[in-house]
């Protein structure tokens, strides 16, 4: 009987309570949509991320023909390749003995024979898009089909298992024997990282939805309040009530919750469009489990439930206690404090300098600068109206700081889920930007269009650098495309040829290994490379450190080490090399660990990189061939999706905390009809009612974003300052940021107002009349 009451309550309660029907469904529709996309995503995530790496496969050496003793066994040989800036996975592989069961690798039907290969279907269409010499003759033979999903992480992968000769593949550096293929999921530190992030995401997003949950769900407390006291009065229990309130609030859930899973399967098309990780993922993996659809299907209403009953509290101790008014008591100066805190604690170690500042001391201060910004939330608000009271004489803002100065804490609740977002925008917004040109101007922007190939460094320093013979052979070929420039970059004699050979000492005090700084570049060559500094004047060929450029993908942290050649460097006398004969240019006989190529033809680019691929498959190097404008690229992609990411989330919180604020404003207005009616009823122009409306609602939601982008600058200023980016603008947000909080602070604003007819009407002189 008392579930049916609440029902007819919420069903037949006249005007108001369909409103605030309408509006908690709305709000738990929009809560819900967020919530599944950011579960949908999560668990695709997962399940790629859980998925067999055969790509981590190891083996040991091949030993030669000593390979037949192991049944089964095949030549395995991964490394990585790349076309116009997006990686391949290539796999060359040999089966040793046809007759025995070979082991396969996920989605690929049987390993291929010489002069055979499989390809993945994205990269089999980038195949036939473009000229066979800039990427068709990477691999020999014929395609002998397609490579199934199970060995891809999405519809973009692109990757390629070759057929290979067991003589031709046991010949290449890097080759291994393998007789079982890896099982297990990739053990990658980023995966935390990206979990992390979903973690943050949804806390972002989640966490200003439930704020208009809860604030719907009190929508005219005050009126409910007093009429569940009457049915108090007529002899219900407190159980009753709470069980008519819960019904109340739990059938507009129920219906936002069904309405907004309608809502994420039309959405689900473009969600599966979304490169979280760089790529995209299956779409069939971007849904939610059974069990968590059922799992929002009863939660959501619980919460709001729980959400109304808490808003009843006064009631359930006794029947008068709805009017009962207990003043809260105003906010203390402590509550900044946190955010002092957190600020001094992030920023202190990286102005004062010296070594890297301790991460743990970096989480702790970013932690307690977002719980400090909601904590000092209120008392800021408090003294910001204390202030607009003292320095303003008009009648509205008189009565709207009052009202914000009497309650801060009520006036900032409904806004608080914004200070997260923005101050989380603001910080990606100005350090993203600072990011990505730092990468970009580089060695003054210079080496964009250079083509960095290592011989020697890859992912375990296996490779082997390429011989005098083979070297020229190389520099050659590469020479004769139109446009080229080249930078050989030797090894110093007496450097180790391989991993396993004695390591020297290089001269000077103490011992370093030689092979960290035995670099020999021509004198010659590297003015065609003005970044990389200028030899001494008559210098032929100098000693450089050339590691950290040849072994680091960041172009900020190379840009650091930049001129890596000055006057300070030895020179290298003529005939140093091994053969030792006089004449001889100083690299003579030297073997090549690498060679930076400058080519702005993008097509020449591709031919070149083809050109490489036999001769980085016999060094056996783990690097593929990229621009550094490429490598440059990747990350600023990665980082753009972060940027957009957060200022998606900086959009949605703002119109939902305008969405909060217009049930604030309807709320406040039913609730306060008295007291605005009596002053219509004295003379009060309507329009000075509204601005009193609109200041006491719009106040919060401006101050709360300053403070937020505030904080949010200061993290980003520190971080900029602590990567040293050489030529980084300042931390300002590009204009995507701007139109997206403007355009934000504006929708919010406007939905105020679309609350403030409401005033004129509930406060018409003709209707008034109060119990």
């Amino acid at each position: 009987m008392t579930l049916w009451l609440g029902l007819r309550l919420s069903l037949r309660g006249g005007r108001e309570a369909a409103v605030r029907l309408a509006i908690v469904a709305t709000a738990v529709a929009m809560g819900v949509t967020v919530l599944l996309s950011t579960v949908a995503l999560f668990n695709a995530f997962q399940v790629t991320a859980g998925r067999p790496c055969w790509e981590c496969t190891t083996g040991s050496a091949p030993g030669g023909r000593a390979l037949g003793a192991t049944p089964g066994a095949v030549l395995w040989n991964h490394r990585q390749d790349s076309y116009a800036g997006r990686p391949i996975k290539r796999l060359d592989v040999a089966v040793l003995d046809a007759r025995t069961p070979t082991p396969t690798v996920p989605g690929v039907p049987a390993l291929p024979g010489a002069g055979r290969y499989y390809v993945s279907p994205a990269l089999a269409e980038l195949m036939d898009a473009v000229p066979r010499e800039q990427l068709a003759d990477r691999f020999p033979g014929a395609r002998a089909g397609l490579i199934g999903r199970a060995a891809l992480s999405g519809p973009d992968d692109l990757v390629v298992v070759v057929g290979q000769t067991s003589d031709g593949l046991a010949a290449m550096a890097g080759t291994v024997a393998v007789d079982a293929v890896a099982a297990t999921p990739v053990a990658d530190d980023t995966t935390a990282l990206y979990e992390h992030g979903f973690g943050i995401a949804a806390i972002g997003l989640i966490f200003p939805l439930l704020v208009l949950v809860g604030t719907a769900t009190r929508l005219a407390a005050a009126r409910r309040e007093a009429r569940f006291a009457a049915i108090r009065l007529a002899g219900a229990t407190a159980r009753q009530i709470s069980a008519i309130a819960s019904v109340d609030a739990a059938l507009g859930a129920l219906l936002g919750t069904l309405a907004g899973i309608a809502v994420f399967q039309a959405l689900r098309p473009a969600l599966a469009g979304v490169a979280i990780t760089g790529s995209r993922f299956f779409p069939d993996m971007v849904a939610p489990t059974a069990l968590q659809y059922a799992a929002v299907v009863a939660g959501v209403p619980l919460a709001a439930a729980g959400a109304a009953l808490w808003s009843l509290r006064r009631v359930r101790i006794t029947p008068l206690g709805a009017a009962r008014e207990v003043r809260a008591s105003a906010p203390g100066w402590w509550r900044v404090l946190p955010l002092l805190a957190g600020l001094g604690l992030f920023a202190g170690p990286v102005f004062a300098g010296g070594d890297d500042p301790n991460a743990v001391l970096l989480d702790v201060g970013l932690a307690l600068i977002m719980v400090g910004l909601v904590v000092a939330g209120p008392w800021l608000t408090m003294l910001a109206a204390r202030l607009a009271a003292r320095v303003t004489s008009g009648a509205a803002t008189l009565l709207a700081a009052q009202r914000l100065a009497a309650d801060p804490k009520s006036a900032f609740r409904s806004v608080n889920g914004i200070v997260l977002a923005v101050f989380i925008g603001t910080a990606v917004a100005g350090i993203v930007p600072a990011v990505v040109s730092g990468q970009t101007a580089a060695g003054g922007g210079t080496l964009k269009e250079v083509m960095r190939v290592s011989f020697w460094y890859g992912e375990a320093a296996e490779g082997l650098p390429l011989p005098p013979g083979t070297a020229s052979e190389l520099l050659a070929e590469v020479r004769a495309h139109p446009g080229v420039t080249v930078l050989p970059v030797y090894r110093r004699a007496g450097t180790p040829a391989s991993p396993g050979g004695p390591p020297p000492c290089d001269p000077g005090p103490g011992c370093r290994l030689d092979f960290l700084l035995g670099h020999v570049v021509e004198c010659g060559a590297l003015t065609g490379f003005p970044a990389l500094g200028r030899c001494a004047p008559g210098a032929r060929a100098v000693t450089a450190d050339f590691n950290r450029l040849l072994t680091s993908d960041n172009m900020l942290s190379i840009d650091r080490n930049l001129p890596i050649v000055d006057a300070a460097n030895p020179a290298v006398p003529r005939g140093s090399g091994h053969s030792g004969e006089h004449g001889r240019t100083a690299s003579a006989g030297l073997p090549l660990a690498a060679v930076l190529i400058r080519a702005p033809d993008p097509a020449v680019r591709e031919q070149i990189r083809t050109l490489l691929t036999p001769y980085v498959a016999r060094s056996g190097s783990a690097e593929m061939p990229q621009t550094f404008a490429e490598v440059a690229q990747a990350r600023a992609v990665l980082l753009d999706q972060v940027e957009r990411v957060a200022l998606a989330i900086v959009a949605l919180t703002l119109v939902v905390a305008g969405c909060g604020l217009l049930v604030s404003v309807a709320g406040g207005v039913v609730e306060r009809r008295q007291p605005f009616t009596l002053l219509r009823l004295c003379g009060t122009p309507t329009r000075t009612l509204s601005r009193v409306v609109m200041l006491e609602t719009a106040a919060p939601v401006v101050l709360a974003a300053l403070v937020a982008a505030a904080a949010g600058f200061g993290v980003a200023e520190p971080v900029i300052d602590q990567l040293a980016i050489k030529g980084a603008p300042t931390a300002l947000p590009g204009p995507a940021y701007f139109l997206t909080v403007g355009g934000g602070l504006l929708a919010a604003l406007l939905v105020i107002l679309a609350g403030l007819p409401l005033l004129r009407h509930v406060t018409a002189p003709d209707t008034a009349r109060f119990e």
